[in-house]
């Protein structure tokens, strides 16, 4: 089953889609033209189309606001020379200056309102002609007309750097939010290497011991039954054991006692170096030759779990090996020990045999030898498997505990 997609962390806010912009600015010029209808008869058509060049630009002040300001300012210039007088198309001009400031770059803002300063001076240079007190009424109206641009500037420099703050949250919660699926996702991959490690060390031992127990069952089937039983009973049990630690691994087994449905055994913790008797003796039970030096349990104790789990995968994996590949009438000799103190502690194996060695034959993957190493390597640890110079072979290694 598929987890349901976070919500963004940031959601962006609800703005007119590119359908939704363009009427708002056809309704933005027609409501800006609309009172040109009953003027025209008092200032002339002349007017009323410079008026309309002066407004008609504003329809792409979004898609290009630096020359629909340009646009507008060339329509203004064109109005100095023919009127003398304020025009309703000069409210064009507020908007083409919010529009650059909100949707060019920042210099074409500034260029935008100098250039403001000197069209309000220069427009009330041409509408002060013949006023009673000229150098009042210029100094009023340029003072009026540069407060009205600067205010559209300062609007519309303020929606810009809001916009790129907005965008730049908005992409930040994203890229967390893609950085946490990729987590969990390397996090879910992580924990499929180590159930599909978990699932060969426990599948390969527990068959091997199963394979190895049946064919001595077999062959004491005709000369002694009594061992046969006793056999095919241990058979039975590393069967148990070894559903039982899948269905754990898998997390399908619900908490039985032993005589719960199918007679399955209780669920244990993961073994460690305390363990690691009770698999040295399975192996002899399997038939081989195994001598064994291992940790006092009271210091094997003091191991932390995941150091004791990986210690007990690879001793199990190296035997598992040896039943598989080493041949008949094998000895094998097993060491473990703790060495060093404080940080410099670390568990020390050996798993050496004198079968077959180099020339066994392998079943084709090499996954327990990649599974040892992927397992000691989380702990800083190192592992050395290969064939002895006197024959045989030894896997050994050294995990930081």
């Amino acid at each position: 089953m598929t987890a349901a997609p976070s919500p963004t962390l940031l959601r962006r806010p609800l703005r007119l889609g590119p359908r939704g912009r363009w009427w708002f600015d056809v309704l933005l010029v027609a409501g800006l033209a609309l009172p040109l209808l009953p003027a025209g008869w008092s200032v002339g058509l002349l007017a009323v189309g410079v008026a309309l060049l002066e407004l008609l630009p504003l329809l792409w002040r979004r898609r290009h606001p630096v020359a629909v300001f340009w646009a507008v300012t060339a329509a203004h210039a064109l109005q100095v020379l023919v009127q003398d007088e304020p025009s309703l198309g000069q409210t064009a001009w507020p908007v083409a200056v919010y529009s650059v400031a909100r949707y060019a770059a920042a210099p074409h803002g500034w260029a935008a309102l100098a250039v403001s300063a000197v069209a309000a001076l220069t427009a009330a240079l041409d509408w002060t002609v013949g006023s009673p007190e000229p150098r009042v009424t210029v100094l009023t109206n340029a003072f009026l007309l540069g407060a009205v641009a600067a205010t559209a500037w300062a609007l519309g420099t303020l929606g810009r750097t809001r916009q790129a703050y907005v965008d730049a949250l908005v992409e930040r919660s994203e890229r967390v939010e893609r950085e946490a699926a990729q987590q969990v996702a390397l996090a879910a991959a992580d924990e499929r290497a180590r159930i599909a490690r978990e699932m060969h060390d426990v599948v390969a031992h527990g068959l091997s011991v199963i394979v190895v127990q049946a064919d001595g069952a077999r062959y004491a089937a005709r000369t002694d039954p009594d061992v046969a039983a006793r056999t095919l009973e241990t058979v039975a049990s590393t069967g148990r054991e070894a559903l039982t630690e899948m269905r754990r691994m898998l997390g399908l087994l619900r908490a039985e006692d032993a005589t719960g449905d199918g007679g399955l055994p209780a669920l244990r913790p993961q073994p460690g170096l305390g363990d690691l008797d009770a698999l040295v003796a399975e192996a002899r039970t399997a038939g081989a030759r195994v001598e064994a030096r291992l940790p006092d349990p009271a210091a094997a104790g003091e191991v932390p779990d995941g150091v004791g789990l990986t210690a007990y995968r690879v001793v199990q994996e190296a035997l598992t090996n040896v039943r598989k590949h080493a041949g008949p009438d094998v000895s094998v000799r097993v060491d473990v020990e703790l060495t060093g103190v404080g940080r410099g502690r670390a568990v020390v194996l050996r798993v050496e045999d004198d079968g077959r060695g180099a020339s066994a034959d392998d079943d084709g993957r090499g996954l327990g030898l990649l599974g040892m190493r992927e397992r000691v390597a989380v702990h800083g640890g190192t592992v050395e498997a290969g064939p002895r110079p006197g024959g045989g072979f030894a896997v050994s290694a050294r995990i930081p505990a």
